[in-house]
């Protein structure tokens, strides 16, 4: 089949191009601004148009030769959302009938039949209706709360639970909720492009479980690892304010989380399960899909989650262009400094470091941690090393795990220290010119919970010493033995 894919930049677009291209099919991605899929792993194989739903000219000539049309497009960003949705559904719409295209699969929002919707949800069903009025069969998937990184509504739900140990809550966080995978939604949006034509309609979409919101967020402080939240209701909390308070306690910004938290107060559970009957499948459990969203850090490949050099291979991981506030919390030092000293001479002081040599920065701070870690249980700076000069993979190293060697170039080690969160110190090493090098350091930190969040600004009075001094001294180092082996 040949798709055009609308919103490719966006959350579900750019996790969904790569699926329609494993599955077979070929793939016109119409966005806005084509240099942000210039790099994504995935750019040579599909065909990128500059385009907008609101243009018809242009979105005419997208939708050219196209058989199926995915609608992934929603403007929750704009004050007037509801109507640019609505003139990018008829554009559509309109569009697709004049090229014969054979259909279009939209994702919209699951709400109670009846009820005076949100003007969020409101909007998601209006399109939909665009779709099913055209004369184009269309398929309407209807999903309640997304769970995977960058999905909005699970980073709120994220930051919210990992951000408050005690939590004060409204009254809707009672309402029921059915969420569901982000990989059990791309796998619906890929297999409806085979549904015969006589398929014309609306389908809930939904995992195996129904549960309130406050459920979710004590399961997910369960998964995480995180302490048990404790819970304070406050009834006269209405949506606009909680809306004040989660732009206030989360990086969500409050142009999302109004129209999210205005559709939470609809319960919004899954009527009918007639999808099954046409793309019958394995659903993924709650708790199992924000294990997954969580994966990414736990299995500690930091460069993919950080750094956006490359693009995840499950669907619950985040992409470079996932919002910036999305992912979860991190913090970051990262240290640059250019040496006189070659790479080579530099990589042997980078992969010396540790043991008996110490850490080239105030060494009384890095006894005193260490003595700290092993009062509290952890390991100290006792383990030292094997090799006085050489590293390998999955070796222990003081309290760090070497986690990712590339001889002459990187060196990542996971820290094994009891900290509140996740640690990781990165040191690389690249010719710098004139025979030079570059050394450059990042340490990042993934706090778990309030107490990870208080233990980073706690300790950063101390990274300029700590940190700023292994830059100094690492390259001052490489100078010094580089210049005594020359005399």
């Amino acid at each position: 089949m040949r798709c055009l894919v609308t919103g490719a930049t966006g959350y579900l677009g750019g996790r969904l191009v790569p699926r329609l291209i494993a599955a077979g099919h070929r793939v016109r991605c119409l966005v806005r601004d084509p240099a942000k899929l210039r790099d994504v792993p995935w750019a040579g194989e599909v065909e990128v148009v500059r385009g907008d739903v609101l243009d018809r000219a242009r979105l005419d000539a997208a939708a050219r030769d196209v058989d199926v049309v995915h609608y992934l497009v929603h403007s929750l960003h704009q004050a007037d959302f509801a109507d640019a949705d609505r003139r990018g559904a008829v554009n559509t719409a309109r569009a697709a009938e004049a090229a014969g295209v054979r259909r279009i699969v939209y994702l919209g929002g699951l709400h109670p039949p009846g009820a005076a919707l949100s003007p969020h949800l409101a909007s998601r069903k209006e399109v939909g209706e665009v779709f099913l009025a055209s004369s184009v069969p269309a398929v309407v998937l209807q999903a309640a709360v997304v769970i995977g990184s960058g999905s909005a509504s699970f980073e709120m739900l994220r930051y919210l639970t990992e951000r408050l140990p005690v939590m004060v809550t409204p009254r809707w966080v009672r309402n029921r909720v059915q969420p569901i995978a982000v990989r059990d939604v791309l796998r619906y949006l890929v297999e409806a492009v085979e549904l015969p034509a006589r398929v014309n309609r609306t389908f809930d979409i939904g995992g195996p479980e129904v549960l309130t919101y406050l459920e979710m967020m004590l399961r997910y402080a369960r998964v995480a690892g995180l302490r048990p939240r404790r819970v304070l209701p406050v009834p006269l909390l209405t949506p606009r304010l909680s809306a004040h308070w989660v732009n206030l306690v989360t990086p969500v910004p409050r142009s999302i989380a109004v129209p999210l938290i205005e559709s939470l107060v609809h319960e919004v559970v899954c009527r009918e399960h007639d999808v099954d009957e046409h793309l019958p499948g394995p659903l993924t459990g709650y708790d199992e899909a924000v294990a997954l969203a969580l994966a990414r850090v736990r299995d500690a490949e930091v460069e993919t989650r950080w750094s956006g050099a490359s693009v995840p291979g499950a669907p619950s991981d985040p992409l470079p262009s996932d919002p910036a506030w999305s992912g979860g919390s991190s913090y970051v030092d990262v240290r640059e400094r250019r040496s006189a000293a070659t790479p080579e001479r530099l990589w042997e002081v980078v992969e010396g470091i540790g043991g008996d040599r110490g850490w080239y920065s105030f060494p009384p701070a890095w006894a005193v941690r260490g003595w700290l870690d092993r009062l509290v249980g952890g390991v100290g700076l006792r383990r030292g090393r094997r090799d006085p000069r050489r590293l390998n993979v999955g070796e222990a190293l003081d309290w760090w795990r070497v986690e990712e060697v590339e001889r002459g170039r990187l060196l990542r080690l996971r820290a094994e220290m009891r900290v509140p969160g996740l640690a990781w110190l990165e040191l690389r090493v690249a010719p710098g010119g004139d025979g030079g090098s570059v050394y450059r350091q990042r340490a990042v930190f993934v706090p778990r919970g309030l107490a990870g969040h208080l233990y980073w600004w706690l300790v950063w009075p101390f990274h300029g010493v700590v940190f700023g001094g292994m830059v100094r001294n690492i390259t001052s180092e490489a100078e010094l033995t580089s210049e005594f082996r020359k005399s």
